[in-house]
């Protein structure tokens, strides 16, 4: 039987998802939600469409269903909220991530600041933040960019 998970949390230098049988590190997941609220709290607030985005994100990246990335994201929010030490112990975390999942998340909240159809300057700092926190190189930073703007690019429609 696979165990449900029943809480993440980001906690000192063990962090990861507990479940039934105890913690399991190494959590990817939790660590995109954790940052995708970061970022996209730093207007103060989270928007309907800002939440669909990350729910889609996690759905796309992760394919994890509706109901487990809204569990993440509540979670998410919730431990940023109670940890005051929430940059040290992300940083942690991502030890585990490979550069090219460390671009992946560097686009993922690139898609979180676009979200609201705002590109708040708090919330630019907050990515700038995240990627501090996760040590993102710059060249990385540079490359997610790219991805995003080819991503979402609108091609002209061509005349028939």
């Amino acid at each position: 039987m696979i165990d449900k998970p029943q809480s993440s949390r980001i906690d000192g230098n063990e962090p990861g998802t507990e479940t039934q049988s105890g913690a399991e590190p190494d959590d990817r997941k939790y660590l995109a939600a954790a940052l995708m609220v970061f970022v996209a709290k730093g207007d103060g607030t989270i928007s309907g469409t800002e939440t669909q985005a990350m729910m889609a994100l996690l759905d796309d990246q992760y394919q994890m269903s509706g109901a487990e990335a809204l569990e993440q994201l509540t979670t998410a929010i919730a431990d940023i909220a109670e940890n005051p030490d929430f940059g040290i112990s992300v940083s942690n975390l991502s030890a585990v991530l490979t550069i090219p999942e460390k671009e992946d998340i560097a686009v993922m909240l690139l898609k979180i600041v676009a979200a609201d159809g705002r590109k708040d300057a708090e919330e630019m700092e907050k990515l700038r933040v995240a990627a501090e926190m996760i040590s993102i190189p710059e060249d990385v930073m540079h490359r997610a960019f790219d991805r995003y703007f080819e991503e979402t690019q609108v091609l002209p429609e061509e005349d028939s």
